[in-house]
C-alpha cells in the first residue's frame, strides 16, 4: 500500500455501502429491512359469503357488473397458470426468493378458490359460466400455454402480475369499490392487498433465471393480447346472457363516467384501456423497471387493518398456517 494512501475506516465504508443497501431494500419490497431482507408472504383465509349478492352488484349497472365479472372469470385458471409457470424454476432460485415463491403459491391458490365460490352465485343467478370457462381454459391453457416455451410462460406471468398489481392499486385507491356490493368489495380488497404483497415475486424469479429484456418485452406483448382479448370476450358472453351487448355496454359506461365526473369521482369509471393497459405497458417497458418502484406498504397496512376490523381476515400473529 502506498504510504500516501489512507485506508478507509469502517464509517467511510458504511457510508459508501449505504446506497447499495437502500437499493437492495427497495428491490426487496414493502416492509423489507435495511439489509434487503424480504418480508414473508402469508396466505390468509378470508371469511366471505356471497348469498346476498344481487345480479347487478356494481353500481347497479349491468355493463359495469359484467365488465368486472368478465375479468373475475379469468382469475382462478390464470392464477393456477402463474403457479405452474413459477414452480418450474423453484429449484433454480436463491433460498430467499424460493421462500417468497412458496408464499406466492399459497396466496394465489386461495384467490382461485375464493373466486370460484363467487362463480356459484353467478350460476344461481342464471349465468352459464361453465361454458365460458371451458372455452377460455381450452384455448388459453390447452393450446397457448402448451405451445409457449417455459421461459415465455414465466415472462407472460410477470407481465400479467404487473397488470394485476395495477388493478389492485386502482381498486384500493380510486374509490371504485365504494360502488360494489359489500361482500364482493371485501373479496376484491383482500385479493388486491395480497396481489400488492407478492407483486415482485415472479419478476424476481425471472431476473434470476432469465434476465433478458427482449424476453420481458415479448412476455408483455403476449400478456396484453391474451388478457385484453379474453377479458373482452368473457364480458361479451356475459352481456349476451344478460340481454345486452358490447355496444350497449359502451353507451352505459359512458353515461356512468359522465355521472361520476359530475359527482367529482372522475377516476371511478375511467376506461380500463388507459387506466390499466397503457399505464402498465409504459411502466413495464422502462429498462430499469422493478415492481417495487411504487411503494404500497402503507396502503397494504391500512387495508389489512380495516379488513381485520371487519372480520374478513385475522392478523398475521394468528395461528394461520399457509397453504
Amino acid at each position: 500500500m502506498n504510504p500516501s494512501e489512507q485506508r478507509p475506516d469502517a464509517h467511510d465504508e458504511a457510508l459508501r455501502d449505504r446506497p447499495k443497501r437502500e437499493r437492495r431494500a427497495r428491490r426487496a419490497g414493502p416492509g423489507a429491512s435495511s439489509d434487503g431482507a424480504r418480508s414473508p408472504i402469508r396466505p390468509r383465509a378470508p371469511r366471505l359469503g356471497f348469498d346476498g349478492v344481487r345480479r347487478h352488484w356494481f353500481a347497479g349497472s349491468r355493463a359495469a357488473t359484467q365488465v368486472a365479472n368478465g375479468v373475475n372469470l379469468l382469475f382462478p385458471a390464470g392464477e393456477r397458470f402463474f403457479i405452474r409457470s413459477v414452480r418450474h424454476y423453484l429449484d433454480r432460485v436463491s433460498p430467499e426468493v424460493a421462500a417468497q415463491v412458496r408464499g406466492f403459491f399459497g396466496q394465489e391458490g386461495r384467490h382461485a378458490q375464493a373466486h370460484e365460490r363467487l362463480f356459484d352465485t353467478l350460476r344461481e343467478q342464471g349465468f352459464d359460466v361453465d361454458s365460458i370457462l371451458e372455452r377460455y381454459e381450452h384455448v388459453a391453457y390447452d393450446y397457448i400455454e402448451k405451445a409457449a416455451p417455459r421461459p415465455l410462460r414465466l415472462a407472460v406471468t410477470v407481465a400479467l402480475e404487473h397488470f394485476t398489481a395495477i388493478l389492485a392499486e386502482d381498486a384500493l385507491t380510486a374509490g371504485v369499490l365504494t360502488h360494489a356490493d359489500p361482500e364482493i368489495r371485501r373479496l376484491l380488497e383482500w385479493h388486491a392487498v395480497e396481489e400488492l404483497e407478492h407483486k415482485a415475486v415472479a419478476f424476481d424469479v425471472l431476473q434470476e433465471v432469465a434476465p433478458s429484456y427482449a424476453l420481458r418485452v415479448l412476455g408483455m406483448a403476449v400478456a396484453t393480447m391474451t388478457l385484453g382479448g379474453f377479458w373482452l370476450w368473457a364480458t361479451r358472453e356475459l352481456l349476451a346472457q344478460d340481454g345486452s351487448s358490447l355496444l350497449e355496454a359502451r353507451r352505459d359506461l359512458a353515461e356512468l363516467r359522465e355521472l361520476a365526473a359530475r359527482e367529482g369521482e372522475s377516476r371511478v369509471m375511467e376506461p380500463v384501456a388507459g387506466r390499466v393497459f397503457l399505464r402498465g405497458i409504459r411502466e413495464y417497458l422502462r429498462p430499469g423497471f422493478h415492481p417495487t418502484d411504487r411503494d404500497h406498504s402503507a396502503l397494504i397496512a391500512a387495508t389489512l387493518a380495516r379488513l381485520e376490523e371487519e372480520g374478513v381476515v385475522v392478523g398475521d400473529k394468528s395461528a394461520e398456517v399457509p397453504s
